[in-house]
């Protein structure tokens, strides 16, 4: 695969606010997963800045540790338009360590209650020592899609 990231795309019918608010909610992370690898959020405050370090809960049956967790750091932080976080791990001795993939969220409202939201995953910075031993994306397309479908439910309430 040449491109090195992939993105989804949803019209959903709530104001791009109301959409902001939950993605900086780590509490709603889990719900909104497409993978089901995220489990719960370890930092439960909203996030407010570029800069923040959240933590997740996650699992997945081809992890070594099964459950695990992960470190997020906020690189994008422009209410309502876009959110978005590195993943990486927090060492024994505290450091953290980012593997050079992120996830974003962009926000375009369509009026006054709509929005069109694209999710993108990129691993375009992932070093080639960590590509030879996980195959990027980790995950098929559709689970973006799948989340996306997941955080309309969330914010229209059903």
């Amino acid at each position: 695969m040449d491109q090195e990231n992939v993105s989804a795309s949803l019209t959903v019918a709530v104001p791009a606010a109301r959409v902001f608010a939950v993605l900086a909610d780590p509490t709603t992370h889990s719900a909104i997963d497409g993978t089901g690898w995220v489990r719960e959020a370890v930092d439960r405050a909203p996030l407010t800045e570029v800069g923040q370090i959240f933590r997740m809960d996650m699992y997945h049956a081809n992890h070594p540790d099964g459950g695990y967790q992960v470190a997020n750091k906020v690189q994008a932080f422009d209410p309502p338009r876009a959110i978005g976080w590195l993943t990486g791990q927090e060492k024994s001795d505290g450091h953290l360590e980012f593997g050079g993939w992120f996830w974003r969220y962009d926000l375009a409202p369509l009026g006054p209650s709509e929005t069109e939201v694209t999710l993108t995953y990129d691993w375009s910075a992932v070093p080639q020592f960590i590509r030879e031993y996980i195959q990027f994306p980790p995950f098929s397309p559709e689970h973006l899609t799948n989340s996306l479908h997941h955080l309309a439910e969330l914010v229209s309430g059903r």
